[in-house]
């Protein structure tokens, strides 16, 4: 079966996550991604534990189909290899902070004169230009600054930090892929590669589509904890059951909210779904308790095979070995040679004719 990508090739300069998954991504469906790494540390999270045999578990996960060569950008012998592999490259990947590549002579006005169907897509912070475009910031920062954070959490504690990294993943690296892959079909109509600039702040914001709408359309700022999907209504929250775990009700629509009150014998709760947010609190602490009163095994055999919109909070353990998961085969074998058989993340996207195949495992340095 030949792969959507097999035919093209990507250098990556990028580290640790957003431009790694980004590869991983099309890496999983063809391409030939060939790391680009520093001679001596690598992509750092080579080495980040927890370990998976001599490499971080993360990096394990992230870089599998890639291949690595190590090159010292800083010496002309490495720039005129890597110049070199840039003429046979379809697309470069890197995550520096605007000017390093260009102040080394490998930006992409300099690039494009070897390669004029270059496809160089950058991933920064804050982007390219902007009076930001040189500030140094994580994950937690560009959240911050994209109005995110501010919503996360209760109305009377401090914002919530998410467990995943959003801009980093959803801001960064799925923009990237996401551009390249359009750069690449608009290529195929013009013969010419392009610059694909992508901001992790920038894809957060876009992100906002169920509350930055409302608020440009009519002005008025959003409250941390009183948003319809925030847990502040009653149909859309989490709840303690009585073995100290939790279960997630959805109940947004009326049909699922009706269910979930006659399982839980409440049926005079059913006509006030969309009651004033001083009643939905009460309606919390009614509903809590009695959720409270039960274990989890409980409740989930209450609600097995109703359209109520209830789920198990499950920790990583129960959400891998879980039949669903299992079956969707988002949890897989692979055969690493170091380290026998090990188990990774699968397919995200899944195709019925050209799926994702694991072809090697992740690359020594160099």
């Amino acid at each position: 079966m030949t792969l959507p990508l097999s035919s093209y090739r990507i250098l990556d300069l990028s580290r640790l996550l957003p431009g790694p998954f980004c590869t991983w991504l099309l890496a999983d469906f063809g391409a030939d991604v060939i790391k680009v790494e520093d001679p001596q540390l690598g992509d750092y999270a080579r080495w980040a534990p927890p370990l998976q045999g001599k490499l971080g578990a993360m990096f394990v996960s992230l870089n599998r189909n890639k291949r690595s060569l190590t090159l010292n950008l800083k010496t002309e012998q490495g720039k005129e290899i890597f110049r070199r592999l840039v003429q046979q490259a379809d697309v470069l990947v890197e995550s520096f902070r605007p000017g390093v590549m260009e102040r080394l002579g490998l930006g992409y006005e300099q690039l494009k004169e070897i390669n004029p169907r270059l496809i160089y897509c950058a991933i920064t912070g804050y982007g390219q230009d902007g009076p930001f475009a040189q500030a140094a910031g994580h994950d937690l920062n560009y959240i911050s600054y994209a109005g995110m954070l501010g919503l996360q959490g209760d109305t009377d504690a401090p914002p919530a930090i998410p467990s995943v990294q959003v801009a980093d993943l959803g801001g960064g690296a799925m923009m990237a892929a996401v551009g390249i892959l359009l750069a690449l079909f608009a290529r195929e109509k013009t013969g010419r590669g392009q610059f694909v600039d992508i901001s992790m702040m920038d894809g957060v914001i876009s992100w906002l589509q169920a509350t930055l709408p409302a608020f440009l359309a009519t002005g008025r700022l959003p409250n941390r904890g009183m948003l319809t999907l925030s847990g502040e209504r009653a149909c859309y929250t989490v709840y303690e059951t009585a073995d100290g775990r939790h279960l997630t009700v959805g109940a947004l629509e009326p049909k699922f909210w009706e269910a979930f009150c006659r399982g839980i014998g409440r049926e005079d709760l059913i006509p006030r779904l969309n009651a004033p947010i001083e009643e939905q609190q009460t309606m919390k602490r009614e509903i809590g308790e009695i959720i409270r009163s039960r274990p989890l095994a409980h409740w989930m055999a209450v609600f097995e095979g109703k359209d109520a919109c209830v789920a198990p909070v499950l920790n990583l353990e129960e959400m891998v070995n879980h039949p669903h998961v299992r079956h969707r085969q988002m949890i897989m074998d692979v055969e690493h040679p170091l380290l026998g058989t090990i188990r990774q993340i699968g397919f995200p996207i899944k195709l019925s004719e050209t799926g994702a195949s694991v072809r090697f495992t992740e690359p020594q340095l160099g």
